[in-house]
């Protein structure tokens, strides 16, 4: 019972992240607001490594490892989704994100030897991506073009998540969690100060108290606590059935940006919503049953 607890902790976090990149947006650039969430989850993880008495790795190689997985996991596939927002909803934004799973299957199948597509997985990919189309490819109108484009980018990071997460299964499964999510967020926030630099400067720090708590909700919470929580129940329910929480996250994340964002729905993105979840959901039956 517990670990159901969690399992709807872990759920409003991530899928309230959506809620809070829309509002910080609103005073802060894609890259400014990254390098502050992964800022702030870095400090964080680093006072649990020294609560648990862990120390970072030396090896270079590892850390070069690390570099890759923080690039295309967090700093790479983070932006494109605050850049997004900037012209789609956030509830739409995290619709397209729960296609993360769908991709997993089609990169595991090509990568690793033990990751087959089944029938029933090959299905449930056609349907979501039929589904994406839906959204994808509604009637053009005002801002269609930019829409679009935010719409594609949610979809490359989601792309880019699956990439990463089969890299980390096949080159660094046994690093403690602590010190991957350490090695991620660290690599990553070299990436974003100097994309800062480049796009960004002089750097605008918060004024808005709304937007500090956003910043320390994506941070603390959704870069930094989220990832024990993902952990913990990998522990206690099992990898399969943890993944999951990616059916959750867009119904949190379309029902937040409804309630405090007042976003409307078109019917057509619902219909395309729940072809992608339905997609997700056969996709990965069989593998959240075991």
């Amino acid at each position: 019972m517990r670990a159901w607890g969690v399992f709807g902790l872990l759920s409003l976090v991530w899928g309230a992240s959506f809620l809070f990149i829309k509002i910080a947006l609103a005073e802060l650039g894609p890259l400014t607001l990254v390098a502050l969430r992964v800022g702030f989850g870095l400090v964080f993880l680093l006072l649990v490594l020294r609560w648990q008495r862990l120390s970072l790795p030396r090896d270079p190689r590892l850390w070069g490892l690390l570099t890759v997985a923080g690039l295309f996991n967090t700093a790479v596939p983070f932006v494109l989704i605050a850049w997004s927002e900037q012209t789609i909803d956030s509830g739409l934004a995290s619709i397209l994100n729960g296609t993360t799973p769908l991709f997993g299957l089609l990169i595991a199948h090509l990568v690793l030897h033990d990751e087959r597509i089944t029938g029933a997985k090959l299905i449930g990919v056609i349907i979501s991506f039929i589904g994406l189309i839906i959204i994808v490819g509604r009637n053009p109108g005002s801002g269609f073009f930019s829409n679009v484009l935010g719409e594609l980018a949610v979809i490359a990071a989601s792309l880019s998540y699956a990439s990463t997460s089969v890299f980390v299964r096949r080159f660094l499964r046994d690093q403690p969690t602590t010190v991957l999510a350490i090695g991620q967020l660290a690599s990553a926030e070299v990436f974003l100060l100097a994309g800062i630099l480049l796009a960004e400067w002089p750097l605008r720090l918060p004024t808005l108290p709304i937007t500090w708590l956003s910043v320390l909700w994506l941070g603390i919470l959704g870069s930094g606590f989220a990832y024990l929580l993902y952990f913990y129940l990998i522990k206690e329910m099992g990898a399969s059935r943890t993944t999951t929480v990616t059916y959750a996250i867009p119904v949190v994340g379309v029902l937040l940006g409804v309630l405090v964002l007042h976003e409307a729905l078109e019917g057509r993105v619902l219909a395309g919503a729940g072809l992608v979840i339905g997609g997700v959901v056969m996709g990965n039956w069989r593998r959240a049953g075991r």
